[in-house]
Order: C-alpha cells, then sequence, then structure tokens
C-alpha cells in the first residue's frame, strides 16, 4: 500500500502531537469510544504522561495522497510481560481508522506494523481486546489471525473484564 506510510509517534512534533490527538478524540467520539469529546485536561497532559512510559509505543499511519499527507490512523499498544513464557507480549490498547479512510486496509497494516514490533522485542503474543457489537473490527483481527484465548476448552475462553478505580 504505498499511498500508506506508518511510523512511531513523535510528542515533540507539534503537528504529529495533534493528530495523534485529533485521532484519539475521533475513537473517543464515536459509538466504540465513550461517546465523548476529549476533555481539554487530557488532551494537555496526556502527551507528557505518554513520554513518561517507554512501554506504551504509538504509531501513526498517514494516507499519502497527491503530495498531501493526512493522518488517517492509530494503534497504541503497551507492552506486558507473560509469566507463562516468561517473555513479553505486546498489547494493542488502541485502534483508530478514521472514518474517512476506513475500508482502505489501515486497520490491518497498523496491525501488521505492531506484530513487526512485537517480534523484535522478542514478544511472545500480540494480544487485544474488541467490543461483541464491533463486528468489523471482530472480522478484522479475526482476518489477521487473532483468535479467542483459552488455555483449557474444559474452562472456556478469557473474559475480559475492568475494576475502575
Amino acid at each position: 500500500m504505498s499511498d500508506l506510510s506508518i511510523q512511531p509517534v513523535d510528542f515533540d512534533d507539534e503537528a504529529q502531537r495533534d493528530d495523534f490527538l485529533d485521532l484519539l478524540d475521533h475513537y473517543m467520539r464515536g459509538p466504540t469510544g465513550s461517546g465523548q469529546a476529549m476533555s481539554d485536561d487530557l488532551r494537555a497532559r496526556l502527551p507528557d504522561e505518554l513520554r513518561r512510559r517507554p512501554t506504551v509505543l504509538s504509531f501513526i499511519a498517514y494516507w499519502n495522497k497527491k503530495g498531501e499527507r493526512q493522518a488517517a490512523g492509530l494503534i497504541n499498544c503497551v507492552e506486558g510481560f507473560s509469566t507463562f513464557a516468561g517473555r513479553p507480549l505486546l498489547n494493542v490498547h488502541d485502534i483508530i481508522v478514521h472514518e474517512d479512510f476506513r475500508r482502505r486496509g489501515i486497520a490491518s497494516a497498523l496491525l501488521a506494523h505492531a506484530e513487526q514490533v512485537a517480534r523484535q522485542r522478542d514478544c511472545c503474543k500480540l494480544t487485544l481486546e474488541v467490543l461483541e457489537g464491533n463486528a468489523g473490527a471482530r472480522q478484522a483481527y479475526l482476518n489477521c489471525g487473532f483468535a479467542g484465548y483459552q488455555l483449557d476448552p474444559a474452562m472456556g475462553q478469557a473474559l475480559f473484564m475492568e475494576k475502575k478505580l
């Protein structure tokens, strides 16, 4: 896909920082986000918070057409550690494709990029979570080789849970 380039987010680059925040805000406002805009407080402090966390990796996909570069997608990943494998893992925390750029293979390209980074870091697996009702994303993840997680079929598949603090 020659019209697409993927690069790490440089939070010291104002234009790239704004692209990151705009894409994340776009996601947050949508039906698979919180349905609300990013707060001014979060927008102001998030880049500094992410700079301080070397285990958080963010990449922007830029669509290049006729000499114009547009921020089309974003993937945020967090490195964790598997005690069962004794190796790192990479969790896809957010994957966003702006609605103007959907159905162009951008999500697949971002996931392939995350997989390449995970392999370079000797990760044992790439993980993510998806809402049940997000059929398009679920199918995209299946097409990219993701599957439900279980250790023993008798115990069933793992469930993602949270406890807000």
